[in-house]
């Protein structure tokens, strides 16, 4: 590596986390890992600082070429003093956790924390589908949903927690959600909710192959894979799962843009990058109805860095 060094970029999610280095703009590597689910915080800020450290190791850098770490994590972000706080998804940091501060003990470099969703609407609108714009919302369905906004060329953070889009009521007084509410698009469109709303219907007497896929790929949840494999076979449980997520989806992106008129929207996230166009189209046809301006919709595309959003983003923020 030359003298200036790479940057790293962590994206921190329920189920992975994942890291690229970024050097002169470039990825140059990348690597992942489980997240920890043992509860503890200090676990969790090890296996970010491990991965980081696989990274290194692939790209053939030293310790000492590392210039500073970004991360993106979920919950509400202190992004003056690197505190995440109830970050549900993630074992061991549904609490205060100052996450930036003892991963620039263990890592020796700067560290910059960000919510995991606005880190991944920056990623894209430097570096992928959303560079064309100057305004716009990135959508990322996943274990959870969240949003980032881009407004005039730069991240929006609001006072703290401005892009909350999967604690947008969808149903007022409906589905528990994992935030201690009820309604929240998060619980009929994020994996965690889906699969609640799964097991519940099965109890009741639905058939459906969700499980039965489930436990033949060895998986312990109902990951975005089984579902498309679910829906390859026409499994009718699945597809009203992924129709219902749709309708919730529409019924949030349809409120934001009447509020604020957006160029873009760009759909990602595990659950969005796996089912692909199909589900794209899907929210699109229940946001079009119900915009205030239905013959001038916003553009609405695909995650061009897929998976590699939050944390190129993140590798953005800290200086990549």
């Amino acid at each position: 590596m030359s003298a200036t060094g790479v940057t790293a970029g962590v994206d921190l999610g329920g189920t992975k986390i994942q890291t690229v280095l970024l050097h002169d703009d470039l990825v140059v590597a990348g690597s992942r890992a489980r997240t920890p689910q043992t509860g503890d915080p200090s676990d969790v800020v090890e296996a970010l600082a491990a991965v980081v450290e696989a990274a290194l190791r692939e790209a053939g850098a030293a310790p000492g070429d590392l210039r500073a770490v970004g991360v993106g994590a979920p919950g509400a972000v202190d992004a003056e003093t690197g505190v995440v706080t109830g970050a549900a998804n993630v074992p061991g940091l549904e609490g205060r956790v100052e996450v930036g501060s003892l991963l620039t003990a263990r890592l020796g470099v700067p560290v910059v924390v960000e919510n995991d969703a606005d880190a991944g609407a920056l990623g894209e609108h430097r570096r992928g589908a959303g560079r064309p714009f100057r305004s716009l919302l990135g959508v990322w369905v996943g274990t959870g949903v969240g949003g980032g906004l881009i407004l005039g060329g730069e991240l929006w953070r609001g006072r703290r927690a401005a892009g909350e889009l999967g604690h947008v009521v969808v149903e007022p007084d409906g589905r528990p959600c994992t935030c201690g509410r009820r309604g929240c698009l998060e619980a009929y469109a994020g994996r965690v909710g889906l699969e609640r709303r799964a097991r519940k219907l099965v109890k009741g007497g639905e058939k459906t192959r969700l499980f039965e896929i489930m436990e033949e790929r060895g998986r312990e949840r109902l990951t975005s894979g089984v579902y498309a494999r679910a829906l390859e076979e026409d499994d009718r449980l699945a597809r009203k799962l992924v129709d219902e997520a749709a309708w919730a989806l529409g019924i949030a992106l349809a409120s934001v843009q009447n509020l604020l008129d957006l160029e873009a929207m760009v759909v990602g996230g595990g659950l969005a990058d796996r089912l692909g166009t199909p589900f794209v189209d899907r929210i699109v046809e229940e946001m079009t109805p119900r915009l205030f301006v239905a013959d001038d919709p916003p553009a609405v595309v695909a995650s061009e860095l897929g998976d590699l959003a939050g944390a190129v983003g993140a590798a953005v923020l800290a200086g990549g």
